[in-house]
């Protein structure tokens, strides 16, 4: 399958993570396939249940941590609850304020809540991380009709001074918010500086170079795109979404109305070089979504995190369960209550492609926030 990978990271130099937990890439060879095993019989399980914030229903997070929480409680014998959510920030509240002990949640969102920026100004937030997972992939969905080639296409401008735009742009306070918020400023700026090359009888005033910005959930975007009976469009005039690829609810489009996606390569350069928080820029393939093209777009590191006061036992045992069932994460695993594909048949796994990035010399890259000491041990157990 043409999937996309986490990036290999560059050479390190100075002090890192590896070299503070004492090992070198090459010892990570020692480390077992991913397979059925429990790993250490020693390890203690844990002594209560525990509850990991996911997602929003059906989207990756979701999908893939009812999977996990499935086989870990499996391998302990101890309930681990799945909890939808609204996303990266609402899992980092809600890892720091002990309402979820697991979570998922983006690499700029952990650097914010850590330092007590952007979205989590009131306050820094208390958390460690148990790895790395997989990379997001900002996705700017126009549909296909859309006139729209780049970013730029999403503003008035003095070729188009009446274009009014509506673009979703995630839920209120996730991680898809924060950096469609980011891209789309980016792209506002640029049109400004833009306008004011523009002779002066045709300039617009800056304040009207705008995009009017909707919260929506993926659902209801995917939905809003596509134009009701007897309309011309939909509610919406494109979408931001960050998340695995592909995700379900945008590949479904390629059978409605299809889409395509903005190259946003330039300015996905421009915050890569200018943020420091694990960003990327990658390109989605076009197998993914059956494109003409691969598509330049910003990839955001996802980071497993938890409460800074979980027990040994559940952090030890999630990353093990994590690499040595790898295989059965990708390949999807039956999650108890899932709908049967057809009357009377069993209910199809749903498969978790990206945990075919998992990497475990790459999932201890979560710095600055810190590895739990029980992960860190796991890592040090198997050379990582």
């Amino acid at each position: 399958m043409d999937r996309p990978r986490l990036p290999a990271s560059a050479r390190p130099t100075g002090l890192t993570r590896r070299s503070l937990l004492g090992f070198g890439a090459a010892a990570a060879s020692g480390l077992l396939l991913p397979g059925c095993s429990r790993g250490r019989a020693d390890e203690p399980a844990p002594s209560e249940k525990a509850v990991f914030a996911t997602g929003n229903a059906g989207g990756v997070y979701n999908v893939f941590g009812a999977a996990l929480s499935e086989l870990v409680s499996e391998v302990t014998g101890v309930e681990l609850t799945p909890k939808v959510s609204d996303g990266s920030v609402d899992n980092l509240n809600q890892v720091a304020s002990r309402k979820a002990d697991l979570g998922f949640c983006t690499s700029d969102t952990a650097l914010a809540a850590y330092e007590g920026t952007g979205a989590f100004a009131t306050g820094r937030r208390k958390f460690c991380a148990l790895a790395r997972v997989y990379d997001n992939y900002v996705h700017v969905v126009v549909p296909m009709a859309s006139k729209a080639k780049e970013l730029a296409d999403l503003f008035p401008s003095s070729d188009a001074p009446t274009r009014r735009t509506v673009v979703g742009v995630g839920p209120k306070g996730s991680g898809t918010e924060i950096v469609a918020n980011m891209i789309l400023d980016r792209a506002r700026a640029d049109a400004i500086m833009a306008n004011a090359r523009v002779e002066p009888a045709k300039r617009l005033d800056p304040d009207k170079i705008q995009v009017i910005r909707r919260n929506m959930t993926l659902t209801e975007m995917a939905a809003a795109i596509q134009p009701e009976p007897k309309a011309t469009k939909g509610i919406l005039d494109a979408f931001f979404w960050s998340g695995g690829v592909p995700t379900d609810p945008i590949a479904a489009l390629q059978k409605t109305i299809g889409f395509r996606l903005l190259n946003i390569g330039g300015v996905a350069q421009a915050i890569a070089l200018m943020e420091f928080g694990g960003f990327l820029v990658a390109p989605i393939p076009p197998s993914q979504y059956g494109l003409a093209e691969s598509v330049p777009t910003l990839a955001i590191p996802n980071y497993l995190i938890a409460r800074t006061d979980l027990s040994d036992s559940w952090a030890w045992w999630t990353v093990n369960t994590l690499f040595r069932r790898q295989n059965d994460l990708v390949k999807g695993v039956l999650v108890p209550g899932a709908t049967p594909a057809t009357p009377g048949a069993s209910p199809t796994p749903p498969g978790n492609p990206e945990a075919g990035a998992l990497d475990p010399r790459s999932a201890i890259a979560t710095m600055p926030v810190p590895l739990h000491p029980a992960a860190e041990r796991w890592y040090r157990q198997n050379h990582i």
